[in-house]
């Protein structure tokens, strides 16, 4: 099957888990469809700031079964700035650990871009494939591994200079709840040739790339509404780099 077709396969599959949804609604407490918006400071992913800005995140997701099919934005606002759109499929196998499929997708705003460009040698898309453990109540650790297997990877370079297949980055991540906060630590798994020229897409060598501590509490606002708040500081060892990222989710 033509990988250009995977939006409108995506989007086919939302129409028909959501068909009975005004039935589900009259019968279910809950919709299975999620609507949401994050307005944050910085836009930093994996211990890599994307925008330089303040930046607002929507997402719409649809979950049932197990199953969650969704699309999540990331938009600066110093324009055109860093933008990203992206879509995913996510399984839960069970309550410990959970399969994701994401593309992902940065338009250029300046030079223009062809969103259902699924090409390999020209795409913008990024394909990833992860898999989480999602801890227990008992022991609230989480881990996840990820890895870039289609489009716009980080890319080997041949002895001839040449350029050859991507490099399949790794992402590895730990992360435990404390009572308080939250302690997170990310790994770049892929290691590029610095001596061919090669440079990574997490990082420019093996080693430790997103480290720090996240918190959250709720903003009370009347008796029936709170405004959650999240904070997280995040340095990045590998490249000497430090943000304090506040955030409010709506």
């Amino acid at each position: 099957m033509k990988k250009h077709n995977l939006f409108t396969i995506l989007f086919l599959i939302l129409i028909v888990l959501g068909g009975n949804t005004i039935q589900a609604q009259e019968e279910a407490k809950e919709s299975p469809f999620s609507v949401n918006v994050d307005l944050m400071s910085r836009y930093v992913w994996r211990g890599t700031d994307f925008g330089a800005s303040p930046s607002i995140q929507p997402g719409l997701s649809f979950n049932k079964w197990g199953l969650t099919v969704g699309a999540w934005g990331a938009y600066a606002t110093n324009l055109p700035g860093v933008q990203e759109a992206d879509l995913y499929l996510s399984y839960n196998i069970t309550d410990m650990f959970t399969l994701t499929f994401t593309d992902y997708f940065f338009p250029d705003e300046i030079n223009g871009y062809k969103y259902f460009n699924y090409k390999e040698a020209s795409t913008g898309h990024i394909f990833e494939g992860s898999i989480s453990f999602n801890g227990t109540e008992k022991f609230p650790l989480s881990v996840l591994l990820a890895t870039n297997f289609y489009g716009a990877d980080a890319r080997r370079l041949n002895d001839d200079g040449t350029t050859g297949n991507i490099q399949y980055s790794t992402y590895a991540e730990l992360s435990y709840a404390f009572k308080y906060f939250e302690a997170f630590m990310g790994f770049n798994l892929t290691t590029p040739d610095a001596d061919k020229g090669e440079a990574g897409f997490y990082g420019d060598s093996f080693g430790v790339v997103n480290l720090g501590v996240s918190a959250a509490k709720d903003i009370q606002i009347t008796e029936k509404f709170s405004l959650p708040l999240t904070a997280s500081l995040i340095t990045n060892p590998q490249s000497e780099k430090i943000y304090l990222v506040v955030g409010f989710s709506f």
